[in-house]
């Protein structure tokens, strides 16, 4: 990064990184101008079609309130804090840019095709009026082109990308951007007048508090601190959704309250540590989403192989009965219906959950993966469009790594397996709490007697199976079959298969 000062004055635009700590775009635009002012959009592009309690739009508000605070802390001087609008960012930006007179506006990079059609928008509306609009890298190690085959081509296959991308990963990437010597530059405005309430932008408050999320860089950093007495163990644990295996802290990566930089570097210190290895590699699934979607943008829209779309999805009321089904927990397998329940109480769900019940909608049920897609894109914290699409095309066979279409996962046996105890669906299932851990996994199979005990009456407490698993594996095999020669994975792929 250039040391000069090119600017008498800026803007620095957050947007998913709210963060003062190791902010590569915010020391970026203090090194580069004189003054700067700090300005957040509640973007009603994104906002507008949300339902009025969102825990996503409540983490950001109480995010935004520390990230305030630290700014002023950081400047000495109590006017120097946040800019917040609520508006639509390609305009609002642009407004407050000329009025506040200053010859550069700073963001962090962006991939996503609206954020990208929206920083079009923004940098050339700025260009008309004399002012220069910056992106920087911040929320990945690696983007875009950065990790390339010997060839010069981006990796459609998970396991080179990692490899590559461990050998290449070293000081330079995760350097720490530091403020020191450079916070009295940020400048006080009269527009920084404090976070606005949810109310004040047509919100009103979830059960973020009742679950007891943790917001802001204050709330990453707990996480963190847990996480890290426990991440040694992260490789035996990660699977079963009843033990406290994950680290949670996707939302904060989400939206940039933690550095991925410092996470990568604490994952990388431990080393012969196999929990943090399996975690490392995690971040790394999401650069590599991230550049999947980069360079090949169709996958928000289409699937990764092409002969894909040749696939014959369900459809019509019987598809969109049973699609309802699975978005209530109601499909009669009882940890698809407990993951589904975490998903709609929470906002969040176990990512060994994430892909059985992927798998379960499309090759149980036989409905087209962007249903599911768009599912979480509504309900999950930790939304992030490229990993969410990865995800879903991971399990509908679909997406860039090589997951073949024949490996369909059993909700019974991934019950068994990963909730033997049945600890997780006790939990989110509390009315199949009276039977056995071996009936719980498939009451349809337990004994009249045993049902009859536990107050269970299938079909009225509890659902009866909306499908079979075995007939609708067969289902899914002819319907995969349009695309059975060129899907067909050879022996170096078949090891990027295994379940995550």
């Amino acid at each position: 990064m250039n040391t000069d000062t090119n600017f008498a004055s800026g803007l620095m635009w957050f947007r998913r990184d709210l963060r003062t700590s190791d902010n590569a775009t915010l020391q970026w635009a203090l090194r580069s101008c004189r003054r700067l002012y700090c300005v957040f959009v509640f973007d009603r592009d994104l906002l507008d079609p949300l339902p009025r309690r969102d825990r996503r739009v409540e983490f950001i508000r109480e995010s935004l309130v520390e990230l305030d605070a630290s700014l002023r802390q950081l400047s000495g001087a109590a006017q120097a804090g946040l800019t917040v609008r609520h508006g639509v960012a390609r305009g609002e930006i642009v407004q407050l840019a000329a009025h506040l007179g200053v010859q550069a506006v700073f963001a962090g990079r962006d991939d996503e095709p609206q954020a990208l059609a929206r920083d079009q928008h923004v940098a050339t509306a700025l260009k008309a009026i004399g002012m220069v609009f910056e992106t920087c890298k911040d929320h990945v190690i690696f983007e875009r082109r950065e990790i390339l085959t010997q060839s010069g081509t981006v990796y459609g296959v998970f396991t080179p990308y990692k490899n590559n991308w461990l050998a290449r990963v070293g000081c330079a990437q995760l350097q720490t951007h530091e403020l020191s010597g450079l916070t009295d530059r940020l400048a006080g405005s009269t527009e920084a007048t404090g976070v606005p309430t949810l109310q004040a932008i047509g919100f009103q408050a979830s059960n973020l508090a009742q679950l007891n999320i943790p917001t802001g860089m204050s709330g990453a950093q707990r996480l963190l601190d847990d996480f890290l007495q426990r991440i040694d163990h992260y490789d035996s644990t990660r699977d079963f959704p009843a033990l406290k295996g994950p680290s949670h802290l996707g939302v904060h990566l989400r939206f940039g309250t933690v550095s991925v930089r410092r996470l990568v570097a604490l994952a990388l210190q431990r080393r012969g540590s196999a929990g943090a290895a399996v975690w490392l590699s995690e971040l790394v699934w999401r650069d590599f989403y991230m550049a999947i979607l980069a360079n090949f943008p169709h996958v928000a829209e289409r699937a990764f192989k092409p002969e894909y779309d040749a696939i014959g999805w369900d459809s019509g009321p019987a598809a969109q009965a049973l699609f309802t089904a699975w978005c209530q927990g109601q499909t009669g397998y009882p940890l698809v219906d407990a993951a589904m329940a975490q998903l709609n109480q929470t906002g969040y769900m176990h990512n060994r959950l994430r892909m059985v019940v992927g798998s379960f909608l499309v090759k149980d049920l036989g409905l087209d993966w962007r249903w599911g897609e768009r599912n979480f894109a509504k309900q999950l914290n930790d939304f992030k469009l490229a990993s969410n699409n990865g995800g879903w095309q991971w399990v509908a066979s679909s997406g860039c790594d090589a997951q073949p279409y024949f490996r369909i996962f059993n909700p019974v046996s991934q019950s068994k397996k990963f909730d033997p105890d049945g600890k997780f669906i006790r939990r989110y299932l509390p009315q199949l709490a009276g039977l056995s851990n071996k009936s719980l996994h498939a009451p349809w199979l337990a004994k009249p007697l045993e049902l009859q005990a536990a107050g269970i009456e299938l079909g009225l407490h509890y659902p009866l199976p909306v499908v079979l698993h075995e007939r609708a594996r067969t289902r899914t095999l002819l319907r995969y079959a349009v695309v059975k020669k060129s899907a067909r994975p050879n022996a170096a792929q078949a090891a990027d298969a295994t379940p995550r």
